[in-house]
């Protein structure tokens, strides 16, 4: 008996220690870095906006805008795509992945709105956006309380890239009307669009959860 407990010992400590050795390298692999990027465009993405607008710096700025939202587009694509060839996913970056797209469509819409690219009726559109998220975003986290996924549908892809679209021309908008004349409106009609996908996929999540919420409650 007093044999067994160090031989135990001695094959569990170095399979732990290689377990953190594995956590830790997927924390800092280029996947995740990407992902951190992206958070970190965030605030440069507002600041560029911010000052294009308060600080009234030039509408210059709204293509270093731009171009800083489609580098974090392009970062969102690749750190999935190489997570799964590498076989370097990792908690972190599931959990960090969804909340720094999030981030960057919210920061955009509401600097946007904030300067006048989105006004009036078209401000509906990206409140609805901006809900839908939420709505999403809680509803998820109670089903995984409850180990229910919801899986993303191929409309709700399409919501995305047309969200996404739409984001990226009203960016430009502004600065883009001066050589293509009709940009923010291709971009807010793009907005609209995005935001009736909203409602119907968010309206779709909802459905698929709202069982488990009344199984739950029953």
């Amino acid at each position: 008996m007093v044999d067994v407990a160090p031989t135990r010992n001695t094959v569990t400590e170095p399979a732990q220690a290689g377990t953190g050795r594995r956590r830790r390298a997927h924390t800092y692999a280029l996947p995740n870095l990407l992902t951190y990027a992206r958070c970190v465009a965030v605030p440069l993405l507002v600041g560029c906006l911010f000052w294009a607008d308060i600080l009234a710096g030039g509408l210059w700025l709204r293509w270093v805008a731009l171009g800083i939202y489609v580098t974090a587009a392009i970062t969102d694509f690749f750190d999935g795509y190489l997570a799964r060839i590498w076989s370097q996913q990792s908690a972190i970056g599931r959990m960090l992945d969804p909340i720094a797209d999030k981030l960057l469509v919210a920061a955009s819409l509401l600097m946007m709105a904030s300067d006048g690219t989105i006004r009036g009726w078209s401000l509906w559109a990206a409140a609805v956006i901006l809900c839908r998220e939420i709505l999403v975003s809680g509803l998820r986290e109670f089903l995984a309380e409850l180990r229910v996924s919801v899986p993303v549908t191929r409309l709700a892809k399409w919501k995305t890239a047309t969200q996404l679209v739409a984001v990226g021309v009203l960016l430009a908008g502004p600065a883009a009307d001066a050589l293509l004349p009709g940009t923010t409106l291709a971009g807010i009609v793009l907005l609209w669009i995005a935001a009736l996908l909203t409602l119907y996929t968010g309206w779709d999540y909802f459905r698929a959860g709202a069982r488990h919420l009344i199984e739950d409650d029953a």
